[in-house]
Parts: structure tokens; C-alpha cells; sequence
């Protein structure tokens, strides 16, 4: 589709969600083509990213391969993400991965720690780079970032150091984009979320170590919950943001963790 063609696009929201192939991804993608958005679903499995697409047929989505990792991939996706749609609202920055647990601080290779920082906090700062440098030059000006940020930006878990660092980073990351994107009408808020029931929290309905060297069941709660609230900032007007939100399981042992 041409630049014109693309304009022409009836006036519904844009957004690209990073990890959309599962779990709480797939679960806001879906929400927000039900809602009446058009959204480009990015992971690095086409067939997981058509099958969200297929769950909501009646949304307008593309499926875009892309490891959050690479430079490369993340320019290929917003610029797909221009040629179809002609603009950018909203991208909730949500790939992620957790790495290896049960893995001992002092057991942990290099290459694990650089995977999981590749991922949650290179590929968060690429993707939000580009739907930043995409909100500030189109016309009309602006959109809004959505991180995902986790439990763990404020509280780890034992044996989590790298998911847990970069979840911390991530902080740092929404409030410099937060300011900013203040001229250019940019919002950017974070999303912390607690044992959202999704294959990455299948661990919790089993038992998961805790602070005190037990193994625990834990709580967990609906994704679709997780999916509601992120609609909720994302449909905001621009001259409001949700700075921060904690969603979480209501019994988790989050507050006094440890």
C-alpha cells in the first residue's frame, strides 16, 4: 500500500505489540483488534503471530517476523508498520523472556545474562527508538509507548538477577521517554504485572521458590485482566497517562515478598 492509499485507511487507532505470538502479548493484540484497533503483530514465529490474528479475524493486523534484538528486524517492522498504515498510536513494548531459572548466580553464563538483556532492555530501546522517531515526524504529531515492565522493576526474585536488572532498566527507560517525548506529544507509561496466567507463569500453579528457600504455589490471575488495563492507558488522550500501574494476582506474595 502507497503513502496516499495508507492515509486512507478508516480513522481507527495503530499499534504494534512486541511478543504477540503468546501469553499477555497475544492477549492485549487480541483485546485491542476487538476494540475497533488495527495492529501489527510482531514475534520472531510467523505461525504463533497468525494464529493471534486468527483469533481476532474481524481486526486488521499484519504478522511481522521480528527479533526485538536485531536493528535490522525493528526497522523492517515499523516500516511495514508505515507502508500499510500510514501512522503509529500506540506500541506496547512486551517481548521479554525470563532466561534459564533455578540457575545460581554464580552458575550463570555470560551468554544466558547478554540473551535476556538483548531482549528485554537492547530490543525495548530499539523498538521504542523507532515508533519514537515515527510519533515525532508524522502528521499528526504524536502517540504513546506502553512498557511492560513486571513485578520484578520493583521486587526479584531469588535466582532472577538478569531479568530482574533489566526489568529495573526498563524503569529508567519509561521515564526517559516519558520526558522525552513531552514536546513532540509522545506519553510513555509502564505496566508492572504479577503472575498473569500465561505459559511463563505455568511454573507458579506448581511451585516456585521463594525468599525463605521453599517451593510455593502461587496465585495467579486472568491475562485477560492484564489486556483490559493496557486498553485502558492505551486509549487515554494524549494530555493524560497512566505514569505506572501494578496489575497483580491480589494474594501473591509480592507485597512483603521477602
Amino acid at each position: 500500500m502507497n503513502a496516499m492509499n495508507a492515509m486512507n485507511v478508516p480513522q481507527t487507532k495503530i499499534a504494534v505489540v512486541t511478543g504477540a505470538g503468546s501469553g499477555i502479548g497475544r492477549a492485549v493484540a487480541v483485546e485491542l483488534l476487538r476494540t475497533g484497533w488495527s495492529v501489527a503483530l510482531a514475534g520472531r514465529r510467523t505461525e504463533t503471530l497468525e494464529e493471534t490474528a486468527a483469533l481476532a479475524p474481524e481486526g486488521p493486523s499484519i504478522a511481522v517476523r521480528t527479533d526485538v534484538s536485531r536493528p535490522d528486524d525493528v526497522a523492517t517492522l515499523f516500516a511495514a508498520v508505515r507502508d500499510r498504515f500510514g501512522r503509529l498510536d500506540l506500541l506496547f513494548n512486551n517481548a521479554g523472556t525470563f532466561g534459564p531459572g533455578g540457575v545460581p548466580l554464580e552458575e550463570l553464563p555470560y551468554d544466558a545474562w547478554r540473551h535476556v538483556v538483548d531482549t528485554n532492555l537492547n530490543g525495548a530501546f530499539l523498538c521504542a527508538q523507532a515508533a519514537y522517531r515515527q510519533m515525532k515526524e508524522q502528521d499528526p504529531q504524536g502517540g504513546r509507548i506502553i512498557n511492560n515492565g513486571s513485578i520484578s522493576a520493583h521486587t526479584p526474585r531469588p535466582q532472577s538477577i538478569a531479568y530482574t536488572a533489566t526489568k529495573h532498566a526498563l524503569t529508567g527507560l519509561t521515564k526517559s521517554l516519558s520526558l522525552d517525548g513531552r514536546p513532540y506529544r509522545i506519553a510513555c507509561g509502564q505496566i508492572d504485572i504479577g503472575n498473569a496466567a500465561t505459559d511463563m507463569t505455568e511454573r507458579m500453579r506448581t511451585g516456585t521458590l521463594q525468599p525463605n528457600g521453599e517451593l510455593a504455589v502461587e496465585p495467579v490471575m486472568d491475562v485477560a485482566d492484564v489486556a483490559r488495563t493496557v486498553r485502558h492507558m492505551a486509549e487515554l488522550p494524549l494530555e493524560a497517562n497512566v505514569q505506572f500501574a501494578t496489575v497483580l494476582a491480589t494474594t501473591m506474595p509480592y507485597v512483603g515478598r521477602g
